[in-house]
């Protein structure tokens, strides 16, 4: 699997985990882009609208996920199912964002594994919190060791919320 990230070598991934049939990327020359501006623009609640310009930029700042059915032939071209961004100093913190699983996979318990990978993804780097928000998933999540902010008044976001 190549494994690759902006501005350095990224840890050793992950690969176990992930269900029987499936592989975890993070070669940005196999994230189908356009795919992907579909899912996020048209059906995830939080990026509803989004320009494809917006998500591409997101994507080039970020250490990306693609999840896909795994390919027999072993050439890389397995169906995107899945992804996933991080963005990250890769020393101290890092955030979670645009999870998303494709309508007809969902329900495989895909989302966890994938959560999970990119928690074991990181692990290396000894980061100091890898934070995300949701408004729906929060059992995905805690299924994979997250908590709700221990004193959410010590937070503050600038930017429409």
């Amino acid at each position: 699997m190549n494994d690759t990230t902006r501005g350095g070598i990224a840890p050793e991934p992950a690969t176990d985990g992930i269900p029987a049939g499936y592989e975890v990327s993070t070669d940005p020359d196999r994230l189908d882009l356009a795919l992907i501006h579909h899912w996020l623009s048209t059906d995830a609640y939080w990026a509803l609208g989004r320009p494809r310009e917006r998500q591409d930029r997101a994507v080039a700042g970020s250490l990306n996920f693609g999840l896909y059915e795994a390919d027999p032939t072993g050439t890389g071209q397995g169906r995107q199912v899945g992804y996933a961004r991080v963005v990250t100093d890769h020393t101290t913190f890092a955030w979670l964002c645009d999870v998303y699983i494709a309508p007809e996979a969902r329900g495989k318990g895909l989302g966890t594994a994938l959560v999970t990978h990119i928690r074991d993804h990181l692990a290396p780097c000894g980061l100091r919190r890898i934070l995300l928000a949701t408004g729906d998933a929060h059992e995905v999540y805690a299924r994979v060791g997250f908590e709700p902010l221990a004193d959410p008044g010590k937070w503050m976001a600038l930017g429409r919320q």
